[in-house]
């Protein structure tokens, strides 16, 4: 969105225009288009209501009733962190006693927003002037909260009195596609990361994607889940990691929250299939913390390359979901169209890891009709590709 578009939906019409539109229904946005454009309505204006409007409905997800009366980017909601995810932000600068926050690239203003809900004082910045002034108008009920268009890495932080630094650099193209290289993010990761210099309690938000080898030694490396969702892994520095450097896990799922610290360095063990099957949560797994998930549940993995854990316990725990295992057996077509059908089973949930099988595909070759449903793991054990035929529990 264009300063004059915002410009537009901040006047008292725009505003009284955006407020007063019914929840967006894609299948009568044309209609409704039409209909305000006949009224005489700047059809500019009717345009950018309606892309706020459908803006704010996919933001529900992210910020709940809060997304109603706030403005939004593409890019911006894209990237924005989700307010149960910034609220965890926020307590890391509180708890380390940081009184003033500098959000360098603080985008629609998402965890600034939760640092300045929780009481801290808030300086957000962003390079774009458009998406500055979203972030102004999303932080409007803050008055411990200011917002600068302009460089954030340029900011005297000295000067300003800031106690805290948090960033979350850019990892789009304009185009949209994404941006894989640390150093091609916006700012770059080292220009970041250099802040720590000048302010040691330093935070960042990156794509949870990025390979351990780029992660700096110094860094408290988490990984966060949203009921089940992998969302990002945060950097935390400083006096924001009072757990010192290494790797964990947030899953948020239910709304509790579950942190997971290795707590060995030693390797599970690997065995055959139990009456259990494991599958840790994605955080979990790209900290590379299976192994706590199978000491919890005193099992092993299936196979030393895969993220599965097996036990002929059933423990529960928020970090992983348990399966019942009812059978097993060596992956192939027939003989598993054969097995399903025999139990008439004609709904079928497919889930694989270790294997370059489609579930699509396969659904479609073993052309079941049943009235039962089922639930398929396909998965290497021990090396070899092997079915595990499996119930939640």
């Amino acid at each position: 969105m264009d300063r004059e578009g915002i410009a537009q939906l901040l006047s008292p019409a725009g505003w009284a225009l955006l407020s007063a539109l019914p929840p967006y229904d894609e299948s009568r946005t044309l209609a409704l288009s039409e209909r305000m454009r006949d009224e005489g309505i700047d059809p500019a204006l009717v345009a950018a209501a309606l892309t706020q409007s459908r803006l704010r409905a996919k933001a529900a997800a992210k910020f709940g009733t809060f997304a109603d009366g706030m403005l939004f980017t593409a890019a911006g909601l894209e990237q924005a962190t989700r307010l149960t995810v910034a609220a965890h932000h926020a307590r890391r600068f509180r708890d380390a006693g940081s009184t003033l926050v500098a959000d360098l690239t603080t985008g629609i203003g998402a965890d600034a927003m939760a640092f300045a809900g929780i009481g801290l004082r808030v300086l957000a910045i962003d390079v774009d002037e458009a998406t500055a002034a979203i972030a102004t108008v999303n932080l409007r009920h803050f008055p411990d909260a200011v917002v600068r268009h302009g460089d954030g890495l340029a900011l005297d932080l000295e000067a300003e009195g800031v106690d805290g630094v948090y960033a979350d650099p850019a990892r789009r193209t304009s185009s949209g596609s994404r941006v894989f290289d640390p150093a091609a993010y916006e700012p770059s990761l080292d220009a970041v990361l250099a802040v720590r210099e000048r302010v040691p309690a330093l935070g960042l938000k990156l794509g949870p994607g990025i390979p351990h080898t780029a992660l700096p030694d110094d860094a408290q490396a988490q990984w966060v889940s949203v009921d089940g969702d992998v969302v990002e892994v945060g950097l935390w520095f400083g006096p924001l990691a009072p757990e010192g450097p290494g790797r964990s896990a947030l899953v948020l799922r239910s709304g509790e929250a579950h942190v997971v610290h290795p707590t060995s360095d030693e390797r599970p063990s690997v065995g055959p299939v139990g009456g259990y099957l494991y599958e840790p949560d994605g955080a979990v797994i790209r900290a590379g913390l299976v192994g706590e998930v199978a000491h919890q549940v005193r099992g092993h993995l299936v196979d030393a390359t895969i993220a599965y854990v097996t036990s002929d316990a059933l423990v529960p725990v928020p970090t992983a979901t348990a399966y019942r295992v009812l059978d097993t057996m060596p992956f192939g077509l027939k003989r598993l169209r054969t097995y399903l059908r025999g139990r008439d089973v004609g709904k079928l949930t497919i889930k694989k890891r270790g294997t370059a099988v489609v579930p699509e595909q396969l659904r479609r070759q073993l052309d079941l009709r049943g009235s039962a449903t089922g639930t398929i793991i396909l998965t290497r054990v021990a090396g070899s590709q092997q079915v595990l035929v499996v119930e939640p529990v």
